[in-house]
């Protein structure tokens, strides 16, 4: 993330309350596109928060591996590099940092839009949106972003309108152990930081795959949580990037992250 020293660890140490949110709505309420789209196009975002957003993160295009995607991020020229994080008033704002397993996806999309050209495409814990943005840029029939802060929706339209694309159908809750949604393609990066929820998506990525046979894509650089879970006997490893140095700077010292293809045998439905 983009806080120096102390305040990065104590950030990423929040991942587990973080972790807590997403799997603290199971059973939840059969998902449909429109029904749960909290934000979407023609949506206006309240003008206080709006306002402190631009004021206080940075529109970059550079240290990551997608210059073509201009996103609002919080850099070292941000108030909130130096401020203590707690005086952020919106919560942990995880969806302004640029995480290496979104990176990798979305340079992947970018550089192979076939894979997504035509298709109905779910970015699940979308954080700043770029996956969702690049899977608009490479001709996604549907596109649909979900995260369960709404101050990530909020940022995920404005990184739209950089873009210069309508923003994309967004959904604000916890969708994991929902009813499955007829995606073709399924993304995610990052999300495995934490046993209980990495064994919820392992759970519900494979009924996604049994009942619509949607493709799922992960991104991740490789920590130790995603490499020790069962779920990585079941990956096939699609790409590898060698990630900018200001991104193994946030991210101390990672050199590289990975874009895996998730394939769970049938021998693997009781694991």
């Amino acid at each position: 993330m983009a806080f120096r020293g102390g305040k990065w660890l104590l950030l990423v140490g929040r991942q587990n309350s973080f972790a807590k949110a997403w799997r603290s709505s199971k059973g939840s309420p059969p998902l449909r596109w429109k029904r749960y789209c909290h934000w979407s196009a023609g949506k206006s975002l309240d003008p206080e928060v709006r306002a402190f957003l631009e004021e206080n993160t940075e529109i970059t295009s550079t240290g990551h591996l997608t210059p073509e995607i201009r996103l609002r991020l919080l850099t070292p020229r941000c108030r909130f590099w130096r401020e203590k994080p707690d005086l952020w008033p919106y919560g942990d704002p995880f969806w302004a940092i640029y995480w290496p397993g979104g990176q990798a996806l979305s340079r992947y999309i970018l550089d192979n839009p076939r894979v997504v050209k035509g298709r109905s495409v779910l970015d699940l814990g979308s954080g700043c949106g770029a996956t969702a943005i690049a899977a608009v840029m490479s001709g996604a029939s549907q596109v649909l972003a979900n995260d369960i802060d709404p101050i990530a929706g909020m940022a995920m339209i404005l990184n739209c309108e950089l873009n210069h694309l309508n923003p994309f159908p967004i959904v604000i809750k916890n969708i994991i152990n929902s009813e499955v949604g007829n995606w073709d393609l399924i993304f995610l990066g990052d999300m495995f930081y934490d046993e209980q929820l990495a064994n919820s998506l392992h759970h519900w990525l494979r009924t996604c795959i049994r009942i619509q046979q949607t493709e799922v894509l992960i991104g991740d650089p490789g920590r130790h949580q995603f490499l020790s879970h069962s779920i990585h006997s079941q990956l096939h490893k699609v790409i590898e990037y060698s990630l900018p140095e200001h991104t193994r700077q946030e991210n101390y010292g990672l050199t590289s992250s990975i874009v895996w293809s998730y394939q769970p045998s049938n021998s693997s439905e009781n694991c």
